[in-house]
């Protein structure tokens, strides 16, 4: 009688395998990155990279390169957009299938650029005046691109500061008092669909204004005759007279903090007394408005002022902004709130794009992978934006 175990009594067991499957444990034929392929289909929808390709300079002598300059350009973007940030990650990923595919051409059925290879591209060939240029104008014309299939009526433009520490002997690395660190201290613009406009590497120890111009004019440059409104959002760091005089020559709205100070505090004195009764359980928020104009101004201009009480708090909660919207204070105040998700942003940048990692000991290097850093970013910003269904759109660095 057959056993019920499925063997005989005399016979050991055997089991009859499909002899179609094949087992192998080769790093070489598997990937964990197969994400990177829905990233390389919207690349090739919108042309991202062979625009980049077209603009940037291949400074290479020889004749005999292996990789094409947008198959390079490519593992520096799509590297970054998958985690891997340092160079040094290339002797890994050269050999991945889903790399391969990215870059394309004799990678496809070989392998991807070497370290030392993506070394030279990024710290030799990029760092050139002509390509770092370049490179700080491909955000604005990738998202150019992007508006051309989403055409906004209307664009708003947040401008931050961030601090990237820094922990060797980088070029330009310094104190900074308010961070508390050795670091680069980097300037960014978005707009409000998250896209990185425009960027830019300084110092550690320059102030939050510090080089305004070159980040923003460039982006208002691009807007200008394309669309007829313009808003701008700034923290107290960019309460600037200059930075009023040119957004009121561009006819850009703006709302920016400003910093409190005794003559602002006693026009808005009669909204600092403890209110008449039972203190109440909810917050209370007031608003005011008026004409102010600092020494340092050449004319008045209208501030905005908001005052909240709440429960168990000694003084009140007080905000000024200074702007030249007509809105309702409190619609005011609302618009500037929203200036908050760009510190999310930011934070995006930081948490999935690793964009705080620049540890090359040139200036110049490391300004060049903060612009790759910024490509990598808006590609996985724009698969979020353009092709996610809408029930499961949340921020793309998130969970």
């Amino acid at each position: 009688m057959t056993n019920p175990a499925g063997e005989s009594s005399e016979d050991v067991l055997r089991l009859d395998f499909d002899r179609r499957l094949m087992l192998q444990f080769r790093g070489s034929v598997v990937t964990s990155d197969a994400g990177l392929l829905a990233y390389r289909e919207l690349d090739d929808a919108l042309g991202l990279s062979v625009m980049a390709a077209e603009t940037l300079a291949d400074a290479r002598t020889g004749k005999n390169g292996r990789h094409a300059l947008v198959g390079m350009l490519r593992q520096s973007v799509f590297g970054r957009l998958a985690g891997y940030e340092d160079v040094n990650d290339a002797e890994r990923l050269r050999h991945d299938p889903a790399m391969r595919w990215i870059v394309g051409g004799k990678a496809a059925s070989g392998c991807a650029a070497s370290a030392s290879q993506m070394g030279r591209f990024e710290t030799r060939w990029l760092t050139a005046a002509k390509n770092l240029s370049a490179l700080a104008d491909l955000p604005g014309q990738w998202i150019d691109k992007v508006h051309g299939r989403r055409p906004p009526r209307g664009v708003v433009l947040d401008m931050d500061s961030s601090v990237s520490p820094t922990h060797g002997e980088q070029e330009m690395s310094v104190w900074n008092g308010h961070y508390e660190c050795n670091c680069y201290h980097p300037l960014f613009v978005f707009n409000q669909f998250g896209d990185l406009e425009r960027c830019g590497l300084r110092p550690g120890n320059v102030h939050s204004a510090d080089g305004w111009q070159s980040v923003l004019k460039p982006v208002v440059a691009r807007y200008r005759g394309k669309l007829s409104r313009i808003y701008f959002r700034a923290d107290a760091g960019f309460a600037n007279p200059e930075v009023y005089d040119y957004l009121e020559c561009e006819g850009i709205k703006y709302a920016i903090r400003l910093p409190a100070n005794r003559i602002l505090q006693e026009r808005i004195g009669y909204l600092l007394k403890r209110p008449v009764g039972r203190p109440s359980s909810d917050v209370r928020h007031f608003y005011a408005n008026f004409t102010y104009q600092a020494g340092s101004w050449t004319r008045a201009r209208r501030v905005v002022a908001k005052v909240e009480w709440h429960p168990g708090e000694l003084v009140p909660r007080v905000g000024f902004i200074v702007t030249n919207m007509a809105r309702a204070a409190e619609n005011v105040v609302a618009f500037y709130n929203k200036r908050g998700t760009c510190e999310q942003w930011i934070k995006e940048g930081k948490g999935a794009i690793r964009w705080t990692r620049l540890s090359c000991r040139s200036f110049a290097a490391n300004a060049v992978r903060l612009q790759l850093h910024a490509l990598a970013y808006n590609l996985g910003n724009f698969l979020r934006t353009l092709a996610t269904p809408e029930p499961i759109k949340i921020p793309w660095g998130g969970r």
